[in-house]
């Protein structure tokens, strides 16, 4: 992947030695650690690495091989993550590293998730106060996004991340599979502002097939950002053969509304074949059908890889009128006062504004 801002300390893959003492892990005996990071729950003897395989047991001690390594960086609208009500129409520095929890079978960002050092043809080391210039630097940007790879094997470096970002008054979004661990995840609310969580399926035993996780620490998970009243938002692949049993589809949109409210927003996106999986992409008029119906729902539901007339823009939940209007990345928000209020009606839509 093309890497569209220069970072100090450019290196071969064969010359990354940085690394750097995990958290979240307890040792089991003289040479096994255990991972508490994700609920995976990694046992590792010397040598051996986690699921994620940047975390491994070096001498007794758990390590992260991925502190300060990023696979790519750039400026992106906000809405690419994607967050549609979280400060529209303005830019965020994203930023991703190499690796993730989940291995699956239909990755669309396989080339970095499921890429690691020894098969990874450009790789930069930043450090904390690089990236916090860097994201000041750029006008009409709001902070920083952890993004691209799965965010929370590299929890080290994006909690510091964080931490840096939120004393230096930028907002910072992570874009996540939602599978970590409860006391981790709790640390790291303090400091992030928006999560965009991928709900693959709402189905354990698939969770299981295709990604080698499990469903039911997303749904905690889900309910714990709702609670702390960080800004959410879904997404949620539509994999022909898959996540497209209509239901599996009812019963997520049940429990969306039942558990996380009826004003979540949801991004339903389209599948095309990648990585691992060769099933046809998913067709515009299941897209249509599960958007029509979500619609019923969550007034707030979007498709994404996709273009429909219509199916990014952002009306008022009140009064049905158009507040935001949304070409792919092109963004008018037209219909809304500067505290995000719908400018016909006066209800609240946008909870975290672009002053």
């Amino acid at each position: 992947m093309q890497v569209n801002m220069p970072l100090t300390g450019i290196f071969p893959d064969q010359n990354i030695k940085l690394m750097k003492e995990a958290l979240f892990y307890k040792t089991l005996g003289s040479d096994t650690v255990q991972c508490l990071l994700c609920p995976h729950h990694c046992r590792l003897s010397i040598g051996e690495e986690g699921k994620c395989r940047v975390r491994i047991n070096e001498n007794g001690k758990l390590i992260i091989k991925s502190y300060g390594v990023i696979s790519a960086i750039h400026t992106d609208p906000v809405e690419k993550k994607p967050l549609y009500h979280f400060y529209p129409g303005k830019k965020i520095l994203s930023i991703g590293s190499f690796g993730c929890n989940f291995h699956c079978d239909f990755c669309q960002n396989w080339e970095i998730s499921q890429s690691f050092p020894t098969n990874h043809y450009k790789l930069h080391h930043a450090s904390v106060d690089e990236i916090i210039e860097k994201a000041k630097q750029i006008k009409d940007n709001i902070g920083i996004a952890f993004t691209y790879n799965e965010p929370v094997i590299n929890y080290e470096f994006v909690f510091e991340l964080a931490v840096k970002a939120k004393e230096s008054g930028l907002k910072t979004a992570m874009i996540s599979n939602g599978f970590i661990a409860e006391k981790p995840l709790m640390h790291l609310l303090t400091y992030i502002d928006a999560f965009n969580i991928d709900l693959k399926v709402f189905s354990d035993d698939l969770y299981r097939k295709y990604s080698g996780g499990r469903l039911s620490p997303v749904l905690r998970n889900l309910k714990t950002i709702r609670k702390r009243n960080c800004h959410l938002e879904i997404t949620h692949l539509i994999v022909t053969g898959m996540s497209d049993n209509t239901e599996f589809f009812d019963d997520m949109l049940n429990w969306i509304v039942n558990e996380l409210g009826e004003h979540t927003v949801l991004h339903l996106s389209r599948y095309f074949p990648n990585y691992q999986m060769n099933r046809p992409p998913t067709t515009p008029s299941l897209l249509k059908y599960m958007f029509d119906k979500t619609q019923q729902k969550l007034p707030y539901v979007y498709l994404g890889n996709i273009f429909l007339d219509g199916s990014s823009d952002t009306s008022c939940h009140n009064c049905h009128s158009t507040v935001i209007e949304r070409y792919a990345y092109e963004v008018n928000v037209s219909g809304l006062d500067e505290n995000g209020n719908c400018s016909n009606c006066g209800q609240n839509i946008i909870q975290l504004i672009w002053k």
